[in-house]
């Protein structure tokens, strides 16, 4: 059943039995027929309102009554049609230029409804570099049920925009290409899904027929094809596009797996698909046994298809180069795009005692054209869902930091690490900090897991970025804003020095960034703590640690051994090494109480604690 039966058997249902049951969205708009067209004010600024924003449908003839919570049928009579026809008339650009958008509302249907009969205008969403639109001299943009006016500074941007995509990469024109290179079969398969929810567009039964098309679609421009005609429906593209319609995709393993190597070359669409298929053939499965024996994959196939067609998305086709695929089994995914952030999507500072290097997710694609085919092929969401996404699912610990390394202006990496964001190591970290964690809540309830998780987003980010790693920025308008309020509110963690004030920037109390505590132990044991081995100077700032900032305050070897060992290694691999590890461990435990630089707090108990009345042992390492 399409959208409209489903809308008006809902509305039918609710008038005929008196009943209100919410039907108006971020696509559909009820209207009474207005009785002229200069009464006609409110219907256009919903379609001026869905041309700016993702299209949708005005429905005339029903309306909707909030305050009694009920429906009224109108109707809808056949002399207001010519007014129909002026819509399209209506609206214009910045500069007050009567535009003729006939083409985003072309399609008008008269349904049978009750006793009479309503309109129902199908309104397309404006491709970007027509946007924005303006209803006498008020551009409008659709949020949630109703129609808002877009603020100054935003219609600014957007027109910076699209000075920006005037000299789109996607329309490059392509050498040596006719118009039989095409592939007939191909756009008719775009015109179809073109058709799914109401018929847009004829098949066409030749190249000939198509052009009219074609060119609306930017396929084709001043009669040459354009790089995006090649990659939806092109032939022989290699010929033509050389590496921009090829991914390189290989596993990083020391075993030999050449066979495993591949190259992929295709149209965009299927070169989309049969990437996500390569990858979800050689990632790792595991068990959940939780789950009754189910099959689990290292990497949600959700996450993979949406980072594998935000590459071929995003990436530079004035660019003749391939994006790779590289998977590093039990580790990571990099997937390396031709390309690079627009500088205003960055924020670094390098010079700073903390460095930043930050992305700031962006709804505008680099290549519109093609984004908006994306979108019908399903293969494409938009609004900055991908980065979105992509924090989401670290916070959601189903994969540890996502970040990305800047090779070269032409070149970046994006790097889907293996794991959990609030891991072993992390877990380890707030433990040794509880106390000092309390003291900060001052009696409030516990962090909880959403807490955790941006504060270990913000903690990793902080590492990565002082290792060249660019993460993405999290903030308190992506669906975190009350975490990170309490958070601040206690804290735990505050803007940076340096943070632009449109974007901040957090960072985590300095306290959990600290190392070591060499300063302190070497007041406390003087030059005798300089003579002592590496690893003897890491388990007293370990227990130096616990003795101020946890609650036990005092820490045995064996939890001294595990923190220790988890820093360097993250995770435990090898039982037997970890076992190694502790032996060793108790050995310099035992050799630091000898030389009286530690005690036990009870006898009985191996509980310790740094000894500050250290008075200096020389016999230590005799």
């Amino acid at each position: 059943m399409r959208i409209l039966d489903k809308i008006l058997e809902k509305l039918e249902a609710c008038i005929n039995n008196d009943v209100y049951v919410a039907v108006e969205s971020e696509k559909v708009e009820l209207k009474p027929t207005p009785p002229n067209l200069v009464e006609s004010k409110t219907v256009l600024e919903s379609i001026n309102a869905f041309l700016n924003t993702e299209g949708g449908i005005v429905i005339l003839g029903i309306q909707e009554d909030i305050k009694n919570k009920k429906y009224v049928f109108k109707g809808y009579k056949e002399d207001f049609e010519p007014n129909i026809k002026e819509f399209c008339k209506s609206f214009t650009d910045k500069d007050g230029n009567i535009l003729d958008l006939g083409e985003y509302l072309k399609n008008i249907e008269i349904r049978e409804f009750l006793d009479g009969r309503v309109c129902v205008i199908y309104v397309e969403r404006l491709p970007d570099d027509l946007k924005y639109v303006f209803y006498k001299g008020v551009a409008y943009i659709r949020k949630i049920t109703g129609d808002e006016i877009i603020p100054e500074l935003k219609i600014i941007a957007h027109e910076e925009y699209k000075e920006e995509i005037r000299n789109s990469r996607e329309l490059l024109p392509v050498k040596g290409a006719s118009l039989q290179e095409l592939d007939l079969e191909k756009i008719n398969e775009y015109i179809q899904l073109l058709n799914r929810e109401v018929k847009v567009e004829t098949i066409k039964p030749d190249l000939e027929a198509a052009i009219s098309f074609l060119t609306r679609k930017k396929f084709i421009v001043s009669d040459e094809i354009t790089t995006l005609g090649m990659l939806v429906c092109g032939q022989h593209i290699k010929d033509f596009l050389g590496w921009r319609c090829q991914v390189d995709c290989f596993i990083d393993s020391e075993v030999d797996v050449a066979q495993d190597k591949k190259t992929i070359v295709d149209n965009v669409i299927p070169l989309m698909e049969r990437s996500l298929s390569y990858v979800l053939k050689n990632i790792q499965i595991g068990v959940t046994y939780t789950a009754g024996g189910t099959s689990k994959p290292e990497y949600s196939e959700k996450l993979l298809r949406e980072t594998i067609n935000n590459a071929l998305a995003h990436r530079d086709y004035s660019i003749d180069k391939y994006v790779n695929i590289n998977i590093k089994p039990n580790q990571s995914i990099e997937i390396r795009n031709p390309g690079y952030f627009k500088k205003q999507l960055l924020i670094e500072n390098s010079k700073h005692e903390i460095p930043i290097r930050r992305i700031i997710p962006d709804s505008k694609p680099l290549n519109p054209k093609l984004a908006d085919i994306l979108k019908i092929f399903d293969k494409w969401e938009g609004k900055a869902r991908g980065m979105s996404n992509l924090v989401n699912e670290s916070l959601n610990n189903n994969i540890d930091l996502p970040y990305y390394r800047f090779y070269s202006k032409e070149d970046l990496g994006l790097f889907l690490p293996k794991g959990k964001l609030v891991d072993e190591t992390f877990e380890v970290l707030l433990n040794s900090y509880d106390g000092f964690i309390e003291r900060l809540l001052e009696g409030d309830a516990e962090l909880n897991s959403e807490e955790k998780a941006v504060l270990a987003y913000l903690y990793k980010s902080e590492k990565a970025n002082s290792e060249y790693k660019h993460t993405i920025m999290l903030t308190p308008d992506n669906n975190h804003f009350n975490a990170i309020a309490r958070l601040t509110k206690r804290n735990l963690i505050y803007k940076h020095p340096e943070s632009p004030e449109l974007y901040p920037v957090y960072i985590v109390n300095r306290q959990f960034m600290k190392e070591d505590y060499l300063s302190e132990l070497r007041e406390n044991f003087g030059s005798a703590f300089d003579a002592l081995p590496q690893e003897f100077k890491n388990v007293l700032t370990e227990i130096y640690k616990y003795n101020n900032y946890n609650k036990k305050v005092t820490i045995s070897a064996n939890q001294t051994s595990y923190n220790l060992y988890l820093s360097r290694n993250k995770v435990v691999t090898n039982l037997r090494e970890l076992d190694g590890f502790k032996r060793k461990v108790r050995n310099i435990f035992n050799k630091l109480e000898a030389g009286g630089f530690i005690y036990k707090k009870d006898k009985k108990k191996y509980q310790y604690l740094i000894n500050s009345d250290y008075k200096l042992k020389p016999s230590l390492f005799d």
